[in-house]
């Protein structure tokens, strides 16, 4: 497959060390879908794109590839990882397993004092979405479940979980942004606390549930839209 020309790149901070400014600009095109799943990618072009040498691109690639969005092709390059529907749907019932049980139980526990802080980390959600910061917003989630998370003190669980978010962050959020969809997700996490902080453990496993479901289908919109749209022109 020939390297592809990518025309989506954010500008990066030089302030942080070149091979983090490139892990995160080539994380940022794929997540806007700038980068498409399938596609690859030689550090040579992608260092053309950013003004760097091929040197730091390949540095940061590697953090890529461990991170499981991208795979690296001797002498080709680095392809963008796929995910299939079927892998979704694992990652997702994975997800309902684990997750919103831990949530329930950690809706009696977690210390009052410790939730102006979880608050903070679900506004940076929101407000990441307000500014249409996709890296952001993935960075404020993973933060922000994560910490809840870490009130289990289960660093297995913690783990498995990080691997799954990881994978499922793949495809491109720039048409959820755009149908207001990611607002609405971005603003369940406040729903959350409020639950939390009322002590109602059924309901926030409840909605720990749906907001689970919910990123799913999110996550599904982009490609079953592209099908709808391909099926009612045919």
């Amino acid at each position: 497959m020939a390297a592809q020309t990518i025309t989506g790149f954010a500008p990066f901070q030089k302030r942080e060390s070149l091979r983090d400014s490139v892990g995160n600009a080539v994380r940022a095109a794929i997540v806007s879908g700038a980068m498409q799943p399938g596609e690859v990618h030689s550090a040579p072009a992608i260092g053309s794109m950013l003004g760097v040498s091929p040197t730091p691109v390949r540095e940061a690639m590697l953090d890529l590839v461990r991170e499981g969005m991208v795979e690296a092709l001797p002498n080709k390059g680095y392809r963008v990882t796929e995910i299939s529907d079927a892998d979704l749907d694992a990652i997702a019932a994975v997800r309902q397993l684990l997750e919103p049980p831990v949530v329930g139980e950690l809706a009696t526990t977690i210390p009052v004092e410790e939730l102006p802080a979880l608050r903070d980390l679900a506004e940076a959600i929101v407000e990441a979405v307000d500014r249409e910061d996709l890296v952001g917003y993935i960075e404020a989630d993973r933060v922000f479940h994560l910490s809840l998370l870490g009130y289990a003190q289960n660093p297995v669980l913690s783990s498995i979980v990080s691997e799954l978010r990881t994978r499922t962050r793949l495809l491109g959020l720039r048409p959820l942004l755009e149908s207001g969809r990611l607002r609405a997700s971005a603003a369940e996490h406040h729903d959350l606390l409020d639950l939390i902080e009322a002590r109602d453990g059924a309901a926030a496993e409840a909605l720990m549930h749906r907001h689970i479901a919910h990123v799913r289908s999110d996550w599904a919109g982009p490609r079953a839209d592209d099908a709808n749209d391909k099926m009612s022109s045919s």
